[in-house]
């Protein structure tokens, strides 16, 4: 993110959900800012999905205070809707229509659509656009989705698990539009399972647990992750080694002494999002995990 994006997009404080006497939502704090991608982590029922349908305007909170784009969308009208793309993890609507029809139809919904061929090919759907949705692949099914939330122009965008179904090449050509969007300025909320997803992409990772936010930084500092020592593994004719260390530089520095310069097998291993996302998850207590 450049340093000029300082401006939130989103404003959360103190956010609350409840279902009798479960609490899903427990005081959250957060802002994203415009112009960012922020990923929003966590496991299954750990009130990430219950805080994203709160930010798009579908479920009310029981407490705290909400701006999306400048309003409450528990109060805003469809002028502030038409400011946001929203992809759901799946759509099944509209199924006997073509491609080309679809993102037509909802390009007419918004004041400044993008333009639906631009878009079509964006989510490299050429090849599809006279095909019935009905007809597609689910990884094309998906495309589509994302090409439906994206055909408004939306100043912020809420992705809920994108690629779900892409095949590899598919889900990088993702990545790349959705840096695309970025670039153009626009605000992401991205929910995703796939952690390399959210490493590649996100400017700021936001960790949910138990309805309460317990980590928030950048994908390389999550979880003090810079500090986390070092994995150095080496080999030589007498066997495999490794050693874990917080000063890595250093310690190569003494094998290469060691070796008269190049060190067989040498590898270094800091931790990925990943581990560190287990590592934050593992620390809390069953009841915080999941509510």
């Amino acid at each position: 993110m450049s340093g000029t994006a300082t401006a939130a997009a989103v404003t959360v404080r103190g956010l609350v959900k409840r279902y009798g006497d479960l609490t899903a939502v427990g005081g959250v704090d957060v802002d994203i800012h415009a112009g960012e991608v922020f990923a929003l982590l966590g496991p299954n029922g750990a009130g990430k999905t219950t805080t994203v349908e709160i930010l798009e305007g579908f479920r009310q909170r029981d407490g705290g205070d909400v701006s999306v784009l400048g309003e409450d969308p528990q109060r805003a009208g469809r002028a502030w809707r038409t400011r946001i793309g929203i992809v759901l993890q799946s759509t099944t609507e509209n199924a006997e229509l073509t491609v080309e029809e679809l993102v037509r139809h909802f390009a007419r919904y918004y004041p400044r659509p993008r333009d639906p061929d631009e878009v079509i090919a964006a989510v490299g759907l050429e090849e599809k656009r006279g095909t019935r949705s009905s007809a597609l692949s689910g990884g094309q099914r998906r495309r589509l989705d994302v090409a439906l939330g994206i055909v408004g122009h939306p100043e912020l965008l809420f992705l809920d698990e994108p690629t779900t179904g892409f095949d590899p090449e598919a889900r990088r050509a993702f990545w790349d539009l959705v840096r695309d969007l970025r670039g153009d300025g626009t605000s992401i909320l991205l929910t995703t399972h796939y952690l390399d997803e959210a490493e590649a992409l996100a400017d700021r990772v936001g960790v949910i647990a138990g309805g309460r936010l317990v980590a928030l930084d950048t994908p390389a500092r999550l979880g003090g992750r810079m500090a986390h020592r070092a994995r150095v593994s080496w080999e030589d004719g007498a066997g495999s080694y490794e050693e874990v260390t917080e000063f890595p530089t250093r310690f190569v520095r003494e094998l290469a002494d060691r070796y008269g310069g190049e060190v067989p097998g040498l590898q270094v291993r800091r931790p990925r999002l990943e581990d560190v996302y287990l590592s934050l998850i593992g620390q809390l207590h069953p009841e915080e995990v999941a509510t």
